[in-house]
């Protein structure tokens, strides 16, 4: 008997998928990838699974990844201390040449495990096909290295591989007008890419649950937030350290056109399919207001 409620479950779970399977179809996704859920071994091999079971559904998922944590103990290694401005890497001719090699490692890994699962990937940077073209980052007039503000973003090489079935994985690395190497704040390259490209969805996988309205009371953990909300919480000063600058990223990005975007934390195992395929949902999404919400034939 147990045997038989756990073979219902599956199937409700199944059908539960249906209506959201069919919403999605051939839709672009856009994943960044990146903090705890890329240095552990178990969360790495979860998220690309399900990455790899977004794409055999019909959906058409993009990877952009970051690689800062593995950054930092490369340069370790080699007795270069790593130092930040506002969250941004103070990135020297060092810097950036471990940075690369860093970058395409991770980069090679990710499409290797995709492959590996049946998926057909391709890992690009933003140098190959010109897709990311970037000018010389400031902090405040402060001059950080080779950090780059992205000018534009080319989508030409991005929709061939979608359009050959591949999933293209992108790692943060731009070249300027003179042809110069720059590292990139993936989580910029994200948004970017994805108003670029016209994705239904955005997420970012984090270390934390979501956007709190306080961050000192877990219980206050907000499931929606409209642009307006939005903006009044940014105005607020209750958001701050990463979350600050990745909260108006992803105001800028539905802003720009992207439908939604959904913050989750991706040290849970399977968030992305617990987001994209159960009516609870988790984490945190930026709509541009509940009309939208509302209106959805599937809720999330």
């Amino acid at each position: 008997m147990e045997y038989m409620d756990q073979i219902l479950l599956k199937a409700e779970t199944l059908i539960e998928a249906l209506p959201y399977i069919r919403e999605f179809n051939n839709k672009i996704v856009v994943v960044k990838y990146g903090g705890s859920a890329m240095i552990d071994d178990a969360l790495q091999s979860n998220v690309i699974k399900d990455v790899a079971l977004l794409k055999l559904v019909g959906m058409k998922p993009i990877i952009v990844h970051g690689g800062g944590k593995e950054i930092t103990s490369w340069l370790k290694k080699l007795g270069h201390e790593s130092t930040f401005v506002e969250g941004l890497r103070v990135t020297d001719d060092m810097t950036m040449e471990i940075a690369e090699m860093v970058l395409g490692k991770v980069n090679k890994g990710l499409v290797q495990m995709l492959e590996k699962l049946g998926v057909k990937a391709v890992g690009i940077s933003g140098k190959d096909g010109a897709t990311l073209k970037v000018e010389k980052k400031y902090v405040d007039n402060t001059d950080i290295g080779f950090v780059g503000n992205i000018k534009e973003v080319n989508v030409d090489l991005i929709e061939t591989l979608l359009d050959s079935d591949f999933v293209p994985v992108i790692a943060p690395i731009g070249l300027d007008d003179n042809y110069v190497n720059y590292n990139i704040n993936a989580d910029d390259v994200a948004c970017a890419v994805a108003t670029a490209i016209g994705a239904e969805k955005l997420v970012f996988l984090t270390d934390i649950e979501g956007v709190y309205a306080d961050p000192e009371n877990k219980d206050s953990l907000i499931s929606v937030l409209t642009l307006d909300k939005a903006d009044e919480l940014l105005a607020s000063g209750f958001v701050g350290g990463g979350m600050l600058p990745k909260l108006k990223n992803c105001v800028d990005a539905v802003k720009n056109g992207v439908t939604r975007v959904h913050i989750l934390d991706g040290r849970m195992q399977h968030c992305l399919l617990l987001e994209f395929f159960t009516n609870k949902g988790i984490g945190t999404a930026i709509i541009r207001n509940e009309n939208l919400f509302d209106n959805e034939v599937v809720q999330i």
